[in-house]
């Protein structure tokens, strides 16, 4: 991944499995939402290609790849809701635009989806009316608005106290445990990565390149790169364990 000259990162290889969270993972600017930008198609990778199964989705055709990424759900890290509109119409947005159904099927999914992030009742509300928890569970209502298999979440948890990150948390491991979606997210906050993901990247600032991948409990503990279990034990690095 490279801006012109400058390298962000490179020789990234990593697999991500079905139906479980991974966590892209690292200090500030390491390039994780630049890597999150790749993986739904908004950058080209300078070098290397992004598969998702049998498919080669960076050398796609822009039919095949516009057809493909209907199967994505993305929430921008600051929850990029249309301030002129409501959270029902927020929501109903890509329904309308992308699915042939009625009005009335629509506004019947809209509050499901509301209802799934704890938001029953918020339909007529504006974003500016709600709290920041509140803006970033409805930007993930609508992330989940076309019941996507892949749901891309930007920093989620940036911004928000210890309780509503926590409430956050267990909102995404219900989202897994339903809707059944392989969820991918970029986040430094230590807490929810130990408490939703099944695996996760680690991009080193100092080497350009991921510094591990795994299961975040076992690197903390385990992992050969010192920076690595120095960036998960917060800043104190622990004896390596050998067990």
């Amino acid at each position: 991944m490279s801006y012109g000259p400058l390298v962000v990162m490179h020789d990234l290889n990593f697999e991500i499995q079905d139906k479980e969270i991974f966590v892209i993972m690292g200090g500030s600017g390491c390039g994780k939402s630049t890597l999150l930008r790749h993986l739904i198609g908004l950058q080209e990778p300078t070098k290397g290609s992004i598969h998702y199964g049998e498919r080669n989705f960076t050398t796609s055709d822009p039919s095949e790849r516009k057809s493909f990424s209907k199967r994505f759900g993305v929430m921008y890290q600051s929850g990029a809701l249309w301030s002129s509109l409501t959270l029902g119409e927020n929501i109903s947005m890509p329904l309308e635009e992308s699915a042939k159904i009625s009005a009335k099927t629509v506004k019947e999914l809209v509050s499901y989806k509301l209802s799934l992030v704890g938001l029953s009742g918020y339909e007529d509300y504006y974003p500016a009316q709600i709290s920041g928890g509140m803006k970033k569970r409805a930007g993930i209502a609508r992330a989940m608005a076309l019941d996507p298999d892949i749901l891309f979440l930007d920093e989620p948890g940036a911004g928000l106290d210890p309780l509503n990150s926590r409430r956050l948390d267990d909102l995404i491991l219900r989202l897994r445990d339903s809707q059944g979606s392989t969820i991918i997210i970029v986040t430094h906050e230590l807490a929810s990565i130990f408490t939703i993901a099944n695996q996760a990247l680690f991009l080193d600032t100092a080497t350009r390149t991921q510094g591990a991948v795994g299961n975040p409990n076992e690197l903390r503990d385990h992992s050969a790169n010192p920076t690595v279990r120095l960036f998960l034990n917060r800043g104190e690095l622990p004896p390596r364990s050998h067990e």
